[in-house]
């Protein structure tokens, strides 16, 4: 892997993207003791609008929903596809890009993914860029238990000073279950943490993730798992650790502004939510959610693991092929990797 490449790699990234390991059958990490965390309460819905009826035919696991017209103090068109996974499936589509120097690999809109699977729910993920004549992906993406992409590991604001951020992913285990973290992809190895490594552009880098840096490390494992960031929601608690992730500032995704958002979530009873929402005027007075807001939201309707997505302009959700929000390009972005649902 070359030095400029990666360095290039993260450069690129906020621009363009914003504007066979081992099966394991539990976490190896010790879960939250539940008696000393309370957890949300299950999603009600209550004030969000089924509108399932809208896009055809829909298996009864899934249903789809419309938000109210202010959440978080702001006017707002959102929607989510809530699906049940003790009967849905879910799969990554993703550019091949494992060596992380780019790849021919078509990008492809939600609806191509669409045409090619005919997929009730369809969803843009992970962050990704091209350069070079060659197309590059940002985030993590694992189909089968195979990686196709890894998330990113070096990130700068001024491409002197180098920083090595853990990012956010969302897995699930051969067994099932669901966990959100946070991942690093050394030359010689790749980690899952716990916790995210402590960096802030306001001071010197962190150093790099290894085995015991951040504490609670464990070699790589999921059989799906989709990558992106910020962490949102981690053991049923508020996270939105993007200054860990060094997602703000002149490189980031402005997380702290209103922006057309996608965001992937996993309730208490076994729920998968994929979230977006619109932004950028594209609906007058809709300006957008900031990922704090979107972290509430997904709290409020039960979640208890989810991640940020790439948004902007790649913020898309296709249900039965039919489109939910005004995408702010103005037609659909070509894109790096999807969520499907089945």
């Amino acid at each position: 892997m070359k030095m400029f490449r990666i360095i290039f790699a993260a450069a690129v990234l906020a621009i363009s993207c914003e504007d066979k390991h081992s099966a394991i059958q539990v976490w190896p990490w010790e879960d939250p003791v539940v008696e000393e965390i309370e957890l949300p309460v299950p999603a009600t819905l209550d004030k969000w609008t089924d509108v399932s009826s809208d896009y055809g035919t829909l298996p009864e696991y899934i249903k789809v929903y419309k938000s109210p017209d202010k959440m978080e103090g702001k006017q707002t068109v959102a929607y989510i596809a809530v699906a049940d996974m003790s009967a849905a499936q879910w799969d990554i589509w993703s550019i091949a890009d494992v060596e992380m120097d780019g790849t021919t690999d078509a990008f492809k809109t939600p609806a191509a993914v669409y045409a090619e699977g005919s997929w009730p729910v369809v969803i843009n993920a992970g962050f990704f860029y091209a350069s070079g004549g060659l197309n590059y992906s940002s985030s993590l993406a694992v189909r089968n238990s195979e990686v196709l992409a890894y998330n990113i590991n070096y990130a700068s604001e001024d491409w002197v000073t180098l920083y090595y951020p853990t990012r956010a992913a969302l897995l699930e285990s051969e067994s099932g279950e669901f966990n959100a973290c946070w991942t690093y992809k050394r030359s010689d190895a790749h980690y899952m943490y716990p916790s995210p490594s402590d960096n802030t552009w306001e001071a010197k880098p962190a150093k790099t993730p290894s085995s015991t840096y951040p504490e609670g490390a464990e070699v790589f494992s999921a059989k799906t798992a989709i990558g992106g960031g910020p962490l949102l929601i981690d053991g049923g608690k508020f996270k939105d650790t993007y200054v860990q992730e060094l997602f703000n500032g002149t490189s980031g995704i402005a997380p702290d502004s209103d922006q057309p958002r996608t965001a992937i979530g996993v309730t208490a009873d076994n729920k998968m939510i994929t979230f977006v929402c619109e932004g950028r005027q594209m609906t007058e007075d809709v300006a957008g959610l900031t990922t704090a807001d979107v972290a509430n939201i997904l709290l409020d309707l039960g979640c208890v693991e989810a991640i940020n997505l790439d948004g902007g302009g790649s913020s898309c959700m296709l249900v039965n092929g039919k489109a939910t929000i005004k995408v702010s390009d103005g037609a659909q972005r070509a894109v790096g990797s999807t969520i499907m649902i089945k």
